[in-house]
Formats: C-alpha cells, sequence, structure tokens
C-alpha cells in the first residue's frame, strides 16, 4: 500500500468505537493503548502497559467469560507477531463475540521503530485465516473500519480479524490510569462484579 493511502490510527480507533454501547475493549501495550485512551477512557477499557504479545489471550478469555457482550481487542502489528500463537487458540476456541483489529504500521514502535516483519514476508491475515478465523482481511479504509465495527457489534458471527495498515506518525502519548488494580476493579464493576 501506498504510504499516501495509510490511515491515521487515531482515527481508525475513534471510528472503531465510535459507537462501541457494552463492547469490552483490550488494547495492547504502547501506542494500541495510547489510541484506546485518546478515543475516550472508558471503565469497559482493559489497558495493557505490559504484557506484550498478551491482549488477544486477554481478549480471548473475556470473550468465553463474557459471552454475551462484543469484546474487541485492539493490537498493534509487532505485538500481534509477538503472540501468533494465540491466533491458533481463538481459531480452535471460535468465540463468536471476539473480534481482533491489528494496528499495522510496519514498525516497532516502542522500541525505537525497526521495521517489523509484516513490511516483508509476514501476512498477519493469512495467518488468522491458517488458524481457523474464517473472517479475517485486510482494511484499507474508514469506511471499512465502520463496517467492522458494525460486525463486532453481533455476537452471533465471530469470531473476526482485521489488519489495517496504519501510518508510522509517533503520536502524543495519551495516558489513562496506569494503575493495574483501577482498571482492573473498574472493568469489573462495569460489568457488575464485586472488586477484588
Amino acid at each position: 500500500m501506498s504510504k499516501a493511502n495509510l490511515l491515521d490510527r487515531r482515527q481508525v480507533v475513534s471510528t472503531l468505537l465510535a459507537d462501541r454501547k457494552d463492547a469490552l475493549v483490550v488494547a495492547g501495550l504502547g501506542a494500541s493503548t495510547y489510541d484506546l485512551a485518546a478515543s475516550g477512557d472508558h471503565p469497559r477499557n482493559l489497558y495493557l502497559w505490559g504484557a506484550m504479545g498478551g491482549a488477544v489471550m486477554i481478549g480471548l478469555g473475556l470473550a468465553l467469560a463474557q459471552p454475551d457482550l462484543p469484546v474487541v481487542v485492539v493490537t498493534g502489528d509487532g505485538e500481534m507477531l509477538m503472540g501468533m500463537g494465540s491466533l491458533a487458540t481463538v481459531g480452535l476456541q471460535k468465540p463468536k463475540n471476539l473480534s481482533i483489529l491489528v494496528l499495522d504500521n510496519e514498525a516497532y514502535g516502542e522500541t525505537g521503530g525497526q521495521v517489523s516483519h509484516t513490511a516483508a514476508a509476514a501476512d498477519l491475515v493469512g495467518v488468522a485465516r491458517a488458524c481457523g478465523i474464517a473472517d479475517s482481511k485486510a482494511i484499507s479504509t474508514l469506511g471499512e473500519i465502520a463496517d467492522f465495527a458494525k460486525g463486532m457489534q453481533d455476537v452471533r458471527s465471530g469470531p473476526r480479524f482485521a489488519n489495517v495498515k496504519i501510518d508510522a506518525a509517533d503520536l502524543e502519548r495519551v495516558l489513562s490510569n496506569r494503575d493495574g488494580m483501577f482498571v482492573l476493579t473498574r472493568l469489573r464493576g462495569a460489568l457488575g462484579h464485586a472488586p477484588i
């Protein structure tokens, strides 16, 4: 894809979550977390400040525990490459309420912007399909993001996976509360569970 056609990561995330309803949203570490916070802090947001490679597995756990709620994972290409095996588990479990969106800037943004494998040989959509996630696609327009957002509300048709090529802009870090216990307790409260 031409660099001129790359989407703005913050616009992608805000479009995805414009009408999130009751969705639980897990953000991978780094820029994905900043993008989620920039789209508006929410009690149903789960920010991962660390745990690289774990976003999809945490999203899978939430999807299996809350089958009537849409669960969305927003992560980057670097984290997805590190946790690629999680796609096989999603393909095996087939949670119908899970949507995964990879923000792919073809770089490891948190460690200095080194070129990632998705700039060359790694095809994350192909990997997701090969792992059994039939609804896997590359997205290149905001209109397709809006369609993906509508689909994520259907808790009976997943899992779904999308990879979207974004620009590599170094944006301001928008921080939510970095206290992991606060974020977890707030999420549990939003689901009607007692604090830990």
